[in-house]
């Protein structure tokens, strides 16, 4: 098989597949590409492949065992999952053979290892809560995201809030442990808070409870403020949506080079199946990390999220040492 193949260095491949997806990709995906790749170009330096001809499977097993010393998990299978699209470029003109792709194995992730330092950036955040205001504007979409983004709140206290909650003159709604009705607060009681809401929250729950939400009750006579036709969301559908809305294909391009006409993780029931959809607790993670690189004041952040100091420290404030210090300097300074 070998025979019918021609002979090409590994950085001139990479240049060629690089020249080839920069009509087909954004530039920030290349850019991408090209920094997996080099990494790969790297390897073969070392181990003194200068021909993608000689490539094996065998040499692929060790390229991931190399590669995984590095980095995590999940960004390997990104990896790995971009090599994949490679070397069918690279079948594609007879410098490795065909089905060579096949020969690279990808990781499962465990979304549990991920979870302790996985969180939904501002950038992303923001961009998702602009989609949603853009083309689904006051749905039941737009609701749970910017909530959860704005409130920094626990999936079931989402789930937990009444229509009675919502108290939109004050621009408010309660939180308030109902173990006896199916709505516990993780921290029962001591968890029972107002949540503030700014204009524009207050405006997109207005509009959904006016225009959207279904007028129904749950099986203790209760009328959730979030809901399906059925009645109160549980736990499980909030979590699917959520990792539905922060698939990156819904704002931008996908970053695991898959079609979403053709993606399984873009199906109900599917959702999680996408390596870069995020879980409820790491928006919850992000909003925290955010109001602190605000300069909310922790004491305020915990009360608000229902969360010590300690615990806001060691699990869930993402900020830098560095960016502490100059926080500290900036309040200094104003002094």
């Amino acid at each position: 098989m070998t025979d019918d193949l021609e002979p090409i260095s590994p950085r001139e491949a990479v240049d060629l597949y690089v020249s080839h997806r920069e009509l087909e990709v954004s530039e920030k995906t290349l850019q991408n590409h090209k920094y997996r790749l080099d990494a790969f170009v790297e390897w073969c330096n070392e181990v003194g492949i200068d021909n993608l001809n000689d490539l094996t499977g065998r040499h692929l097993h060790q390229y991931r065992v190399w590669r995984q010393q590095d980095v995590n998990i999940v960004t390997l299978r990104g990896q790995l999952a971009t090599l994949r699209v490679f070397l069918e470029f690279c079948a594609s003109i007879d410098a490795v053979e065909p089905g060579m792709r096949e020969r690279v194995k990808l990781p499962d992730v465990d979304r549990g290892d991920e979870a302790r330092d996985e969180m939904l950036d501002a950038d992303r955040g923001h961009k998702i809560i602009g989609y949603l205001e853009r083309y689904k504007r006051a749905s039941r979409d737009h609701v749970i995201m910017a909530i959860l983004w704005h409130t920094g709140i626990r999936l079931g206290s989402l789930r937990a809030v009444d229509l009675e909650d919502y108290e939109p003159d004050e621009q408010c709604f309660w939180l308030r442990h109902r173990p006896d009705t199916g709505t516990p607060l993780k921290n029962q009681g001591p968890a029972e808070r107002a949540m503030a809401l700014d204009d524009y929250y207050c405006d997109v729950l207005d509009e959904y409870i006016r225009f959207h939400r279904h007028d129904v009750v749950d099986e203790h006579g209760r009328e959730p403020l979030v809901t399906s036709d059925q009645g109160r969301l549980s736990s499980g559908q909030i979590r699917s949506e959520v990792y539905r809305l922060t698939q990156p294909c819904l704002i931008g391009e996908c970053p695991h080079d898959r079609d979403p006409n053709d993606c399984e993780a873009t199906e109900y029931g599917h959702y999680y199946d996408c390596p870069s959809s995020l879980s409820p607790h790491t928006i919850r993670r992000g909003a925290i990390t955010y109001q602190l690189r605000e300069d909310i004041p922790e004491k305020i952040v915990s009360d608000r999220c229902d969360v010590s100091s300690e615990v806001l420290d060691r699990h869930y404030d993402r900020r830098t040492d560095r960016e502490k210090m100059e926080q500290r300097r900036d309040f200094i300074e104003d002094l």
